[in-house]
């Protein structure tokens, strides 16, 4: 990353969770031009930063724009995912007739993900992993 080059925006995410820390590797991979900051919720610099209150970031994700506003949920995907060139991703689902139902489906995943990501990943929790490839945290049941 180039020196005095601004972060565009801040993506806080739960790093124990292995289907959300997949979806930021996919994130990572395509930001080419370095458009975002991905900071694990256990890092440090998550818990060092005064204006995130984890628990809150734990249920809902949070992404903080350069001008210090939080984006929440869908929000927060959607600014990201447009971010690295794919808006088409989350977009639709802002749409006045079509949020309500996806914003309840994102509240359902939040709240279940470690069932989803077990169904879906065979790892119900990472102790943290920063990547689907390392896999040598051990699963949680």
């Amino acid at each position: 990353m180039q020196k005095n080059r601004p972060i565009p925006f801040t993506l806080f995410y739960d790093d124990t969770c292995p289907l959300c820390v997949k979806k930021m590797s996919a994130l990572k991979k395509r930001d080419t031009q370095q458009r975002l900051q991905l900071i694990p919720l256990g890092s440090e610099q998550a818990k060092a930063n005064p204006a995130l209150d984890c628990r809150r970031a734990k249920e809902t994700l949070h992404g903080l724009t350069p001008d210090h506003q939080w984006l929440l949920g869908l929000d927060a995907l959607h600014q990201a995912w447009s971010l690295v060139g794919v808006p088409w991703l989350y977009g639709p689902l802002r749409w006045h007739w079509v949020r309500p139902l996806a914003e309840r489906a994102y509240a359902y995943f939040a709240r279940h993900r470690y069932r989803i990501s077990k169904l879906l990943t065979g790892l119900a929790r990472c102790f943290p992993c920063e990547s689907q490839k390392d896999a040598k945290s051990k699963p949680r049941r």
